[in-house]
């Protein structure tokens, strides 16, 4: 594949899948909120199983990649524990979204780095190089000044 066709398909494939987080989103945040849906971890076992499905339709039926066979225990394990970890993650971010404005869910969404940067260097003792650090400060300024004006709006929702 040529580097200009290659260059395509990436940025692509970057705006279907941000495009796609923005729709997910703005539709979850539209059923919890504003139509009066009030079961955000079903919402999330739906998400769930959608996912499963077309993952194995894109596996076994379309062949997309390769199957997958478990080599372990300790394999099994270690992604049961991803799996979980994931999932507690989408019902909170669902549960989330029926209490604040997305602004805001996604404010706090963008300190993931940082924390990530953080929680690395704690369990590993690894640092990153200090430009990796020093980028995430513009990052986390914003999401601290954008935060203070979300969470009033957030706020004022609420009561």
């Amino acid at each position: 594949m040529s580097s200009k066709k290659q260059a395509i398909f990436i940025s692509s494939l970057v705006i279907l899948w941000y495009s796609s987080n923005i729709g997910v989103l703005l539709l979850n945040k539209f059923l919890l909120s504003n139509y009066g849906f009030r079961f955000p971890i079903f919402l999330t076992m739906c998400h769930m199983a959608a996912c499963a499905i077309l993952s194995y339709i894109s596996i076994v039926f379309l062949k997309i990649v390769p199957l997958q066979t478990l080599k372990s225990k300790s394999q099994f394990v270690k992604i049961a524990t991803l799996s979980i970890v994931f999932c507690g993650s989408v019902v909170g971010g669902n549960i989330s979204l029926r209490y604040l404005a997305v602004s805001f869910n996604q404010a706090v969404g963008a300190t993931t780095p940082f924390f990530t940067a953080l929680f690395a260097y704690l369990a590993t003792l690894k640092r990153e190089a200090w430009v990796t650090y020093a980028a995430l400060v513009p990052v986390v300024t914003g999401v601290v000044i954008a935060s203070g004006v979300c969470l009033s709006c957030s706020l004022d929702h609420l009561f």
